[in-house]
């Protein structure tokens, strides 16, 4: 049972983000692997990592300010966890000979995320300053997944029209790095404020 305080539309749209992200992480996960693509792969992780967010989201949600802010502390440091994966996964494929991934699967499968991501990111933009860092960090997670998710598709494009290299792929897996990056700094000085203030 939700606490009085805790907005049920709220609880109720982070359950569906939750579960529409751990849907097509197993999608995307598949075609990575399949494909040998760092952004897809990178793209997935997160997918994974926003499911879990969400999840913890909704159960911190009637929690006090400081609880949810210690939270929040914790979704900033979870939030940096793809990048890694995605650091460890572009050094072993630079390190052996780089396999082209087919440009075709990459850019549907981007497209794909692209309508899974922007749908969340319509369903948290009404609730990105309810509950401090928490909604916060699912919001920038979501608008940052759909950045991320154009730029998969123009590299699918450029693989296929311009530049036949794994270079456009590692490239955007590498910016998917620095957006997590960025979003994870915004979520832990949100957090770390919403603290001082409880």
């Amino acid at each position: 049972m939700l606490p009085r305080h805790t907005d049920p539309a709220l609880a109720r749209a982070v359950r569906w983000v939750a579960l529409l992200n751990l849907g097509y992480f197993g999608i995307e996960f598949a075609v990575a692997i399949g494909i040998g693509s760092v952004s897809l792969f990178a793209d997935s992780i997160d997918f994974l990592e926003d499911a879990s967010v969400n999840l913890l989201i909704a159960v911190a949600l009637g929690w006090t300010q400081r609880r949810r802010a210690r939270v929040g502390m914790l979704l900033a440091g979870v939030l940096l966890v793809p990048g890694l994966a995605t650091l460890w996964t572009a050094w072993t494929k630079f390190s052996h000979e780089a396999a082209v991934p087919a440009a075709l699967p990459l850019s549907l499968t981007g497209l794909g995320a692209l309508v899974v991501n922007l749908s969340c990111a319509l369903m948290l933009a009404r609730y990105r300053h309810h509950a401090g860092s928490l909604t916060r960090a699912a919001f920038l997670s979501a608008r940052n997944d759909v950045l991320a998710n154009i730029a998969i598709i123009v590299a699918g494009a450029v693989t296929a029209l311009v530049w036949h290299s794994a270079w456009p792929d590692l490239l955007v897996g590498l910016g998917i790095v620095v957006m997590n990056s960025d979003a994870a700094r915004e979520v832990w000085t949100a957090a770390r404020d919403e603290h001082a203030e409880g």
